[in-house]
């Protein structure tokens, strides 16, 4: 039997630890940047301001999803596997999302003229919307990340985030008006898409052997379409809560209640530098042992699960204290919605860490079902628990939905199931010191 730490080091620990750490630098700035100037900012806007930004926002996201078409870690995938496809895998990658772009802006075009909201408010998804148009960039990423080389779009992200947060406080300190906050946005993902394209050329790869392939499109989008059903439905649970918010009660509200993702979502960044830095090895393990790589999961689930659950005590102790101190009085409300939304990280953490074991067995079909489940049952919730428990009635909706899809829903297919063990070991492992002694 091979021990945790051989494990590790047996496949490269030091190639992936270090990839990871320069993950986790990029998402320390972009927690510090969420936790201090988007609490100023917060304070700056107040809740009815910072509501229409939030809604905005996630409006944008909703068809962000459909946009990437649910090629991220297809496209990982591939390039593990065969990286002398690479300029036709990016090539094809890059045009599919521009064309993704192209369909997702028409739609945020329609739909905000169908809706009755605001001119503020529909300028600002415009606006917003752009961003999409310079994430296709992120083909680049696709490459860094089947290398374990993420150090390089991390250091992208860290000079434009770092750039994005001086700007920020600018604007705060000279009062502008809220539009501008949307064009900072903007901005950042411009930053990022030229940060991608120096890092690139930078280790003498050229963009003109990219070339796009029609075959290579059928293919990824034969592999994705199932993903790109489960990440529209990933964005419905994850955002549709604030949009129907809005519809039902007001923008006050909206603004009140986005204070409680966004202090939660600071750790989702967490997360994803781990699962995204783990993939590739992941990928590797599969295709030697299974054994191993369900022991490389289930060490990675430990990881994930303490970690949540850690974070979702300290939240429930503390928030009806530094919500008020932090956000100033009229985010008080805010707390009671945190005390209740900070715990379905631990849900989430368990869904971001599955998709090493669903896209490496072939699932993908059962990833985006427990995707689109989630986000029926977070819509039906949400429709009544809104009415009749007001915001703390979408704080249980989105505990509830999350739970179900990214744990129990595991439970009730043959083929998850084994992925639904780890999860509850994980669970179980809470309480064995030594997982927490060695956790690797």
């Amino acid at each position: 039997m091979i021990k945790g730490r051989q494990l590790f080091s047996n496949q490269g620990i030091g190639r992936y630890f270090t990839n990871t750490i320069w993950l986790l630098a990029e998402k320390g700035l972009r927690i510090i940047d969420a936790f201090f100037i988007g609490i100023w900012l917060a304070r700056y806007l107040g809740p009815d301001d910072f509501g229409i930004l939030s809604y905005a926002e996630s409006f944008v996201y909703l068809f962000a999803a459909f946009a990437a078409l649910g090629l991220d870690q297809i496209v990982v995938r591939e390039l593990v596997k065969d990286e002398s496809r690479r300029d036709e895998l990016l090539g094809t990658t890059f045009v599919l999302r521009l064309l993704g772009f192209v369909v997702m802006f028409l739609g945020i075009f329609f739909v905000t003229r169908i809706l009755d909201n605001t001119a503020i408010k529909n300028t600002m998804v415009m606006v917003i919307g752009i961003t999409i148009f310079f994430q296709s960039i992120r083909s680049v990423d696709f490459y860094f990340q089947s290398k374990v080389l993420s150090k390089y779009t991390a250091i992208s992200n860290l000079i434009a985030v770092g750039i994005l947060s001086i700007i920020k406080v600018i604007l705060i300190l000279s009062e502008a008006p809220l539009i501008y906050f949307a064009y900072a946005l903007v901005l950042e993902w411009i930053l990022i898409a030229i940060g991608y394209s120096i890092s690139y050329i930078h280790h003498k790869l050229s963009f003109l052997t990219w070339r796009f392939k029609w075959s290579v499109a059928k293919s990824l989008l034969k592999k994705s379409w199932f993903l790109i059903i489960g990440s529209v439905a990933a964005a419905l649970y994850m955002k549709i809560d604030q949009i129907m918010i809005d519809e039902i009660l007001d923008e006050r509200s909206v603004g009140l209640y986005s204070v409680a993702v966004k202090m939660t979502s600071i750790w989702i960044f967490v997360t994803v530098a781990i699962t995204q830095s783990v993939f590739p090895s992941l990928v590797s393990m599969r295709k030697k042992d299974k054994a191993l790589f369900l022991k490389r999961l289930q060490q990675l689930y430990d990881v994930l699960i303490k970690i949540a659950v850690m974070v979702s005590i300290l939240y429930t102790i503390f928030a009806s204290y530094f919500v008020p101190f932090l956000f100033g009085s009229e985010y008080t409300e805010s707390s009671h919605i945190l005390v209740l939304y900070i715990w379905s990280i631990v849900f989430v953490f368990l869904s971001n860490g599955s998709w090493g074991y669903y896209l490496n067995e072939n699932l993908e079909r059962f990833s985006s079902i427990r995707l689109v489940i989630g986000a029926v049952i977070n819509i039906t919730l949400n429709l009544f628990f809104i009415e009749w428990y007001g915001l703390v009635g979408a704080a249980y909706a989105t505990l509830i939905s999350y739970a179900i899809s990214g744990y129990f829903v595991n439970a009730l297919f043959t083929k998850t199931r084994t992925n639904f063990y780890l999860q509850t070991k994980a669970f179980l492992n809470i309480f064995k010191i030594n997982t927490w002694i060695h956790p690797l």
